[in-house]
């Protein structure tokens, strides 16, 4: 799969426009370093992950005011009886975004993604929490990945994430040129309310899964030391 795919298809359909195409194919090479080195600190495959050529807003309901920008998703997909997560990143971070900021965002979706495989491996993954505060889910989110220390060997990285993601993800600065350069120019913007952005497989989807017993055993290790590390935070 061709992750920048979707981007070159919305650039030949005049969707997006030259300037903001030149900048993603540009600093696309800032994901792929991003990716390699997550790998390498966590000596996990990162899954397969594209740029989405839209911007994601996230509201609690269609008539609020309050919004959140969602710059990049873990979506599991089940296809043909096999299951696959995609890491969906949006093409703005990779226009706009800081080095620290794109690789801090790819490390975030690389929990979600091993969260996501450790509570499909113990049938945990029928129905996830539902709600439709910001504030909330931003706790619900910090509280189910795991420890990023217990997953990563790499200083910088998770530097990077702990100024970040204090108690969910913030950048004003991101978030106001994304507003100016994007959004206020009327680019592909997808919008998405909280209680859809969830995971709900079906008992029969689920039993269906096969998994590489060695990557369970890895995901068991780094359980095993998020809680350690926890542990140590609240005593």
């Amino acid at each position: 799969m061709d992750p920048l795919i979707r981007c070159k298809e919305s650039h030949l359909l005049g969707i997006i426009p030259d300037k903001e195409y030149e900048q993603i194919l540009k600093r696309f090479s800032i994901v792929v370093e991003g990716i390699n080195r997550i790998e390498k600190a966590s000596g996990i495959k990162y899954p397969v992950a594209y740029v989405e050529p839209s911007i994601v807003v996230s509201s609690p309901s269609p008539n609020s005011f309050e919004f959140g920008i969602l710059f990049a998703r873990t979506i599991p997909i089940m296809f043909d009886d096999t299951f696959q997560v995609v890491i969906q990143i949006s093409a703005p971070l990779v226009a706009y975004g800081l080095k620290g900021t794109i690789h801090a965002i790819l490390a975030h979706e690389f929990l979600h993604y091993i969260e996501l495989v450790r509570k499909i491996s113990k049938m945990d993954l029928l129905s996830d929490e539902i709600s439709g505060n910001l504030f909330e889910n931003v706790f619900a989110d910090e509280t189910r990945l795991f420890e990023p220390r217990a997953v990563f060997k790499d200083r910088t990285l998770l530097d990077h994430i702990t100024r970040r993601f204090p108690s969910g993800f913030r950048d004003y600065k991101l978030e106001d040129k994304v507003i100016k350069y994007w959004i206020d120019k009327n680019l592909p913007k997808t919008n998405v309310s909280l209680d859809t952005n969830t995971v709900k497989l079906s008992v029969n989807s689920l039993s269906k899964i096969k998994l590489d017993p060695r990557f369970l055993k890895k995901i068991d290790d780094l359980e095993q030391k998020s809680a350690k590390i926890r542990k140590k935070k609240i005593y």
